[in-house]
């Protein structure tokens, strides 16, 4: 079974940083599509950034774009983000997800991830 395990939030004021890591376990295959997402009390699951296995190819979305880093450690199956210049608004759980099959123009949409890891919070306050 694929497994996701998220790692690394806490509780940062506004202007500093945070890494969370997503550990991935389970994998046969050799090209998937790993995504971080964030939601918050009453709101859509939103996606922040993708990274996918074969090329490398990177997304983010608009709003932590120049701020956020998506990376990956092949050796340790593990992918990062690093979040530089946290405002209060990235306030979030944020989730890790995982699938094989996801085409480019899909990665944000939360529905087409087959593989979920528990959330890690992230609160930034002012």
């Amino acid at each position: 079974d694929v497994q996701l395990q998220a790692s690394g939030g806490g509780s940062v004021q506004a202007g500093w940083s945070l890494r969370v890591s997503c550990t991935v376990s389970g994998v046969t295959r050799d090209e998937y599509t790993i995504g971080w997402f964030r939601q918050v009390p009453g709101k859509e699951r939103e996606a922040v950034s993708c990274i996918r296995t074969s090329g490398g190819r990177i997304w983010y979305a608009d709003s932590v774009k120049g701020r956020f880093t998506i990376s990956r450690d092949y050796a340790k199956n593990t992918v990062y983000l690093v979040m530089d210049s946290l405002r209060p608004e990235d306030t979030a759980v944020y989730y890790c997800a995982a699938d094989p099959s996801i085409i480019l123009s899909s990665v944000r949409v939360s529905q087409q991830y087959a593989y979920w890891g528990q959330g890690t919070l992230v609160t930034v306050s002012s």
